[in-house]
């Protein structure tokens, strides 16, 4: 699958998006075809390039000729409508400006319709909206990854007045969204960056395992006063199925006031969740009292399911976290042909050689069936090969 990721460090904005697609290897003779496909007149393309940080970027500007009035969310409906767009281009643009409409109705308190787009219901946005619908269509990108959200404090002038930044509009897209705090008093999401990530992009955290085929950076309108690039950073490549996540967090929480009989099914529960580990400790706690350190190993992704699940079934009231780098061995599942029948086991490639290891429950189940100690099932795994046909 070719996939995206946005790297968005220093933001994102309906522009910005549109250059780094540009940059990334969006001819811009294509573009300009898809888009006339709007039958609209009095625009054209102004493609330039810039440099940041001593980091070629492209920056797009979209001139109007005209004045541009304040269009509802019908009004662009009816646009797109008599365009003679692709349909997942017309629909993916469509639910784009309806995802904006909706923002800015919970935050005005009426209805989507009653919305008169300002800012974001110019041709020019019209056109950032549309041509990056485009973009990931002609570049082939099937699946947006990005990252989490700067957002910085201040306040922003607009047709409704002087508003604290984030803009509300802003908040209201993001929600669920991972973001994250900057100190530097700019927008760096724009209503129209909120609106295309919360439609195109489908997962959020760290650069998804690809193999990088091209990467683009796209200029913001604006320099940052703290010096730093004001550049969104587009890499596509193919994706591959990593072995194992070797980014993994690890949860803690310490309990003194809990009862560890329950342990077993706490365990069943994280693991059914996504834990890749889970270790109970005994401790002793800061008061004298015995306690318990729980533990556990998860891919990002897991982290707030397990969460809750920490704190619904134990006492914790606080957890932490961090995350860490892994090393794994290559590893596969096997069956291994035993004189009591087969016994499921993992093939490890290790630096000295090949490791058959067998699964306990596996062993368990059969020394019990046979009356045997569970040690002559180890030893027999141990001493044989895999089955060939018999591998899962």
């Amino acid at each position: 699958m070719r996939i995206g990721f946005l790297d968005c460090f220093s933001g994102i904005s309906g522009d910005m998006l549109l250059s780094a697609l540009l940059s990334a290897g969006l001819d811009p003779a294509d573009l300009t075809r898809e888009l006339d496909r709007l039958n609209i007149a009095g625009f054209r393309l102004n493609i330039s390039g810039t440099t940041h940080s001593s980091i070629r970027a492209c920056r797009v500007r979209v001139q109007v000729d005209d004045p541009q009035p304040h269009r509802n969310l019908a009004a662009i409906t009816q646009i797109l409508d008599n365009a003679s767009l692709a349909e997942p281009v017309r629909e993916r643009a469509l639910r784009i400006f309806t995802a904006l409409a909706e923002a800015e109705a919970r935050v005005h308190g009426c209805a989507a319709a009653e919305i008169h787009f300002h800012e974001t219901g110019g041709l020019d946005t019209i056109i950032d909206v549309v041509g990056a619908v485009l973009g990931l269509r002609l570049l082939n990108i099937e699946k947006l990854f990005c990252s989490p959200l700067p957002l910085g404090p201040g306040r922003v002038r607009c047709d409704h007045g002087d508003l604290p930044l984030p803009a509300p509009a802003v908040c209201e897209l993001l929600n669920g969204i991972p973001v994250y705090g900057e100190t530097i008093e700019q927008e760096l999401v724009t209503p129209t960056g909120a609106a295309l990530i919360r439609v195109l992009a489908e997962e959020f955290g760290p650069m998804p395992p690809m193999r990088i085929r091209a990467t683009g950076y796209g200029a913001g309108c604006r320099e940052r006063t703290d010096g730093r690039p004001n550049l969104l950073r587009l890499i596509i490549g193919e994706s591959f199925a990593a072995e194992e996540a070797q980014q993994v967090d690890v949860i803690e929480t310490s309990l003194d006031d809990w009862s560890p009989e329950t342990w077993p099914h706490v365990a069943r529960e994280l693991l059914a969740a996504g834990a890749l580990d889970v270790m109970l400790i005994p401790a002793q706690m800061k008061k004298g009292r015995p306690g318990f350190l729980v533990r556990l190993v998860c891919d990002p992704v897991a982290t707030p399911a397990l969460q809750d699940i920490l704190f619904r079934e134990t006492s914790a009231i606080g957890l932490r976290s961090h995350r860490q780098w892994r090393r794994t061995l290559p590893r596969e599942a096997v069956t291994v042909t035993t004189p009591w029948g087969p016994v499921r086991a993992k093939k490890i490639e290790t630096p000295a050689g090949t490791v058959i290891t067998p699964e306990y429950e596996e062993c368990g189940r059969l020394a019990r069936a046979n009356d045997i100690p569970i040690s002559r099932v180890y030893d027999a795994v141990r001493g044989r090969g895999p089955t060939p046909s018999g591998e899962e």
